[in-house]
């Protein structure tokens, strides 16, 4: 039973555009917080926010905060 230490906080920055995508990642993008190209928003690490990360990943940057 190994526990995983995570980040506490993630920056997420929108580095694609969301013209053509499902709109379901659309409305992901949207719940982070992102509005447009090069937007960039600091949320906590929980796996809520992971998952929505890694469901949009072709469209963000991650970088974790220390």
């Amino acid at each position: 039973m190994g526990v995983r230490k995570m980040a506490q906080k993630i920056r997420i920055r929108l580095v694609r555009s969301t013209i053509g995508v499902l709109p379901k990642h659309r409305a992901t993008i949207r719940s982070l917080g992102l509005r447009r190209i090069g937007s960039v928003k600091e949320q906590e690490a929980s796996p809520a926010i992971l998952g929505m990360v890694k469901l949009v990943s072709h469209l963000v940057a991650v970088e974790e905060i220390n």
